[in-house]
Order: C-alpha cells, then sequence, then structure tokens
C-alpha cells in the first residue's frame, strides 16, 4: 500500500483524532477482512484512509449491506459489550485504520467523559438506520426500496441537480436492497430508458423520480 500524504488524522474531528493517536495504525488491503460477524473481539477501528463496508451473509451466499464508511467514521462499537460482533467488516480499498481496545476507549472515556455521549450518539444513530432499513424492506417494494437509495445517497450540485457520486455495481445495489441483481438491472435500465437517470462524469443524476413503477 502505497504511504498517505499529508497527516493521516486529518479527516477525524478532535475527540475522535485525539483516541486515534492512542491506537494502533494497521493497513488493509482491497477485499481484506477486517471484522468477522460472530467473533468475538473489542476493538474499535478509526477510518484514516479508503473505505469499509458493513455486511452480513447467510450460508447461501445473500448478503445484505449496512453501509459503507470513510474516513472520519468508525466501526466495531457495537461489540465493546463483550458481545460477538453483529456484522462482518471488509475493505473495499486500500484502507488504513487506527485500532483502539476497549480497555484504551474506557481510560480515554475516563478522561473525556463527554465522548461517552458521542459514542452513544454514534450508535442510537446506526440503530435508527437499522429500523428504517428494515422498515423500507418491510413495506416497500422493490422499486420504493431503490428509490429511498438513490435519494439518500444523492448530493445536491451548486445548479440544484441531485448526483450520486458514489459507484455502486447493480450487485452493490441488490445487496443494500435486499433483491436479486436482475430486478435491479432490469429498474435500472427502465429509469434510464424514461430519462430519469442520467449518467455523466460526475456521476448518476436524479431527476424527479416518480413516486411508483
Amino acid at each position: 500500500m502505497p504511504e498517505p500524504t499529508g497527516d493521516p488524522f486529518a479527516a477525524l474531528s478532535n475527540s475522535v483524532r485525539l483516541l486515534a493517536l492512542r491506537g494502533v495504525v494497521k493497513d488493509f488491503r482491497k477485499g481484506e477482512r477486517v471484522i468477522e460477524e460472530g467473533r468475538l473481539g473489542d476493538e474499535l477501528y478509526i477510518i484514516l484512509s479508503g473505505h469499509l463496508r458493513a455486511y452480513s451473509r447467510n450460508d447461501k451466499g445473500r448478503e445484505i449491506i449496512y453501509g459503507v464508511y470513510g474516513p472520519g467514521e468508525y466501526l466495531g462499537e457495537m461489540s465493546l459489550d463483550g458481545g460477538p460482533r453483529s456484522a462482518s467488516v471488509v475493505a473495499t480499498e486500500a484502507s488504513r485504520c487506527a485500532m483502539v481496545t476497549r480497555q484504551t476507549l474506557l481510560e480515554y472515556i475516563g478522561e473525556r467523559p463527554a465522548f461517552a455521549l458521542e459514542l452513544i450518539t454514534k450508535v442510537i444513530r446506526r440503530a435508527r438506520a437499522a429500523t428504517l432499513s428494515a422498515r423500507q424492506l418491510a413495506l416497500n417494494d422493490a422499486y420504493g426500496r431503490l428509490k429511498l437509495l438513490l435519494e439518500s445517497l444523492a448530493v445536491r450540485q451548486s445548479d440544484g441537480t441531485a448526483v450520486v457520486v458514489e459507484a455502486l455495481s447493480h450487485r452493490d445495489i441488490a445487496n443494500r436492497l435486499g433483491c436479486s441483481r436482475e430486478m435491479v438491472t432490469r429498474l435500472m435500465k427502465d429509469l434510464r430508458d424514461g430519462t430519469y437517470l442520467i449518467e455523466s462524469s460526475r456521476g448518476l443524476t436524479l431527476r424527479n423520480l416518480p413516486g411508483r413503477w
């Protein structure tokens, strides 16, 4: 992995930066497993560069993605209660993390109690996101889930357009939605044919996606 230039902790908030400085920096190759679901572990991984994907997979290979996280985010907080890992995490590209043990985190919280609230807030946000995902899976059809995903990923540009800049394969989308890749391919083609989606060098532009399909 090439050495990153500049400050490797630059993407972190001050409170997370001070914690990361107490950890051990680890590099991960693209496709390398960082956390394995079901295993015991009490380390927190703070992302310094690259991206990590959190997911679960059943014995038939069916996968659901909980999220893709980049610099400044951290993963592994759900197992700090001593329980098994609730999801697997893999590097989607060459990545660098600061690995912090539970003991180091507890000592840090003892010195900076306000960070405990920050950590709790992070857990609550992810729990809410998981609840929303479950509700979408239960109450929306495949198109409804696709529409919500694309709109949540879209970034508003200076010209007022909404553009999905994250590169996602149809398999990635299917894993996030809990449906087949073939279904995603068909829906995306229909939306492109109807000029609701326009591809360009800057990403995928959304044009008033219909409420139902």
